[in-house]
């Protein structure tokens, strides 16, 4: 097999971000402050690394319409994790075979012996898929930081002549001196560890599962270490996957071959308790004094290919800051949104307090906005924030006290005759207890994007919703006793486009 190097050009004014001479970014249901692509399908975040004072973020993309297909990695760079640039297509599909998810690492050492003349390489490892017949993981190379690609001769480096057998993470391992990677056998409920000194050449190290969620086939795993909140010093491995339509982690320890998961065996834990957070993973290589951080796709693949934009098709999530907590001898995931997105807070409109029988309506009007809140809820009430509110339609944040359920209910939000798997999921829920009898909210909405952080990241809900342009109210509510709402800040969001 000959080397090749591929490099697909896009239009000027989208490669270079120039999307104000054009109608792009401007479109109902645009987010504007979530990464989208510029034009088709997006799915999976792939080759998330730091390098040079550039993250980059590649994709799972379809150059050639707005639907899954012709399996292709997209790339984009930001300096903040806020505001990105479009790169033209990384590593494109060929002869039949697609580019399926991975990750990329800077081969700092020139592992790989891909380095010429003092260029360090970036190398990427994915799977190539053969629709129906057959995966295998691939290598692929940069010596121009990501921007042409070439791949490698001697592809696949590990094929076990299996159907399903994909989405390698691959991270250097220090203590051993060499790569690790995290392949998964989806049918199965297997993780898989290899090893290699070269990325060319791996040896198996252990498995991991099944265990947790097998309801649904596993995907993407991600292994990353990450800190423990309120020890400084101390970290622990946090294993992430993906099952369909949402997502599962488990917490321990990783000696170089074996992940121990220390979570109670028959608890399912979920980094995000909405509909649509999928195939996340952390960034490879920053910079020590960075938090790790994730990002993961808006969607869910139950009707995916149905929600009602164009001419792009989903999102990714807000970058995540990644840490652990100990809660009642459980380990949690905490997340965060990263600090940058601060940078886009425009107008600040703020109340100290208010007692809530019924409802109040706020006199900030948006769909594009952060908002925080305490909320401390009577025993006997159930009370919330509804947002892109109007014309009796609303996206709703709620807190039954007497259940302690959290809950989120998009069944009023809009439009939701696309799909009839969309219309059904309308409702999801997690028992919270709260704290100090307050339950403490960050909500961002983004035109078509929900994220809610609750207690500090110790639960998260993503959905989309689509809603009419007009309807950008945001209401307080409370059904049964008066429950009280405190430190009411809302940010109206400058786009990042």
């Amino acid at each position: 097999m000959r080397l090749k190097k591929y490099l697909l050009v896009i239009p000027l004014s989208i490669s270079l971000g120039l999307h104000a001479q054009t109608k792009l970014y401007k479109e109902q249901y645009r987010p504007q402050f979530h990464f989208s692509p510029a034009l088709n399908w997006c799915n999976d975040p792939n080759g998330l690394v730091y390098n040079n004072g550039n993250y980059h973020l590649f994709y799972q993309h379809n150059p050639f319409g707005n639907q899954w297909g012709h399996m292709t990695w997209g790339h984009a760079i930001s300096k903040d994790l806020v505001h990105w640039t479009h790169l033209p297509i990384a590593i494109a599909e060929e002869n039949g075979v697609m580019i399926f998810s991975g990750t990329c690492v800077v081969d700092k050492n020139n592992t790989s012996g891909f380095g010429k003349n003092g260029k360090i390489p970036m190398v990427a490892v994915y799977t190539g898929h053969i629709e129906n017949v057959n995966q295998s993981q691939c290598i692929a190379y940069s010596l121009d930081d990501g921007v042409t690609w070439t791949k490698y001769a001697n592809n696949p480096v590990l094929d076990l002549h299996k159907k399903d057998f994909r989405d390698p993470k691959i991270f250097w391992y220090e203590p051993k001196k060499y790569w690790v990677m995290a392949l998964m056998f989806p049918v199965e409920h297997l993780v898989q560890l290899y090893s290699s000194k070269n990325l060319k050449e791996w040896n198996h190290l252990s498995d991991f599962g099944p265990a947790g969620d097998t309801a649904a086939v596993w995907e993407c795993p991600d292994l990353t270490q990450v800190p423990v909140d309120g020890m400084p010093g101390k970290k622990k491995w946090v294993l992430q996957m993906s099952q369909n339509a949402s997502m599962q982690y488990f917490v321990g320890e990783f000696d170089g071959i074996h992940f121990t998961n220390e979570n109670p065996a028959n608890t399912i834990y979920r980094p995000d308790y909405g509909p649509d957070y999928y195939a996340a993973i952390a960034y490879n290589q920053l910079p020590s004094t960075h938090l790790p951080t994730a990002i993961g796709w808006v969607n869910n693949w139950n009707y995916a290919n149905d929600i009602p934009t164009t001419p792009w098709k989903s999102a990714m999530s807000l970058p995540r800051n990644l840490s652990v907590k100990k809660v009642n001898n459980e380990w949690v995931l905490m997340q965060k949104p990263v600090a940058s997105i601060n940078s886009l807070r425009k107008e600040n409109f703020r109340l100290a307090k208010e007692i809530v029988s019924d409802h109040k309506t706020l006199s900030v009007k948006s769909t594009q906005f952060e908002m925080k809140l305490i909320l401390t809820p009577s025993a006997a009430s159930v009370s919330g924030v509804k947002i892109a509110a109007g014309n009796n339609n609303y996206f709703e944040i709620g807190y039954d006290a007497a259940q302690q359920i959290f809950y989120i209910d998009r069944s009023k939000s809009g439009n939701t005759t696309f799909s009839d798997n969309f219309k059904k999921a309308g409702r999801f829920e997690k028992i919270i207890p709260l704290q100090n009898k307050q339950l403490q909210l960050h909500i961002y909405f983004d035109n078509s994007i929900a994220e809610i952080f609750v207690n500090d990241g110790a639960a998260v809900f993503t959905a989309q919703l689509f809603p009419e342009p007009n309807n950008n109210g945001i209401e307080l509510f409370n059904r049964g006793e008066k429950s009280t709402f405190s430190e009411i800040n809302v940010w109206k969001m400058k786009p990042a486009w």
